[in-house]
C-alpha cells in the first residue's frame, strides 16, 4: 500500500513596517490575490473583547478592557507597555501558529501582518518578509500623533528594510500595491 502523500506546508509570509506604512492595505491585497490572511491586531482584538483570562488582567491593571482607554495609559508609560505586551504576544503568537498549522493543503501562501515582528524574534517563524515602508509625511497624514507615541520603541526603519526578504515603498496608488503583492506572490509560488 502507498504511503500518502503529506500535505504541502503553505509559505508563510510576514508582513511588517513602521506605524501607518500600509501594512493592512497590503494585507488586503495579499488575499485579494488568494493568499489566505490573517492579522496580529485582529487577534489582539478579540482576545481583548473575549478571553476571559486577558479581561480579567486588565481590570485588575488598568481598571477597564477599553483599548482607547489602555492605550492611553500604555504609550506613556513605558512599564504598563511592557507589563501588556508580555500578556499579549505570547499568546498572539500562539493564535496565529495555530491558524498556520490548521491551514488545509488548498493553502499554497498564508501570510500574517504583525506590527512588532522583528521586536519579538518573530521573523525566523516564517519562510518571507515583506517590510512596506512609506515616506513619513505619508505616514503622518494617515497616522497623525500615533507616530510619534509609538516609533521610538520599534525597530528603525531602515533596519527593517534591510533585513526584509521583500520591501515595498507604500507611496503610490493601490494598483502599484497589487502589482508588488502580484510579483512577491509570483516569486513564493514559483
Amino acid at each position: 500500500m502507498a504511503k500518502p502523500t503529506p500535505a504541502r506546508r503553505p509559505r508563510r509570509v510576514a508582513i511588517t513596517g513602521g506605524i501607518a506604512a500600509g501594512k493592512s492595505e497590503a494585507l488586503k491585497a495579499f488575499a485579494r490575490r488568494g493568499a489566505a490572511v490573517a492579522s496580529s491586531d485582529e487577534i489582539v482584538h478579540r482576545l481583548i473583547a473575549q478571553d476571559d483570562e486577558v479581561r480579567a488582567s486588565l481590570e485588575e491593571r488598568f481598571g477597564t478592557t477599553d483599548r482607547a482607554a489602555i492605550g492611553e495609559v500604555v504609550f506613556r508609560d513605558r512599564e504598563q507597555l511592557g507589563w501588556l505586551e508580555a500578556l499579549l504576544h505570547p499568546r498572539v503568537r500562539e493564535e496565529y501558529l495555530e491558524w498556520l498549522d490548521g491551514l488545509d493543503g488548498s493553502v499554497d501562501v498564508a501570510v500574517i501582518e504583525i506590527p512588532l515582528l522583528y521586536e519579538t524574534g518573530g521573523e525566523r517563524l516564517f519562510d518571507a518578509v515583506v517590510v512596506v515602508t512609506a515616506p513619513e509625511d505619508e505616514r503622518r497624514k494617515r497616522g497623525g500623533d500615533k507616530i510619534d507615541e509609538r516609533s521610538d520603541r520599534l525597530l528603525p526603519e531602515d533596519e527593517k528594510v534591510r533585513r526584509a526578504d521583500f520591501v515595498y515603498v507604500n507611496d503610490g496608488s493601490l494598483e502599484e500595491l497589487d502589482a508588488f503583492v502580484r510579483r512577491v506572490l509570483e516569486e513564493l509560488r514559483g
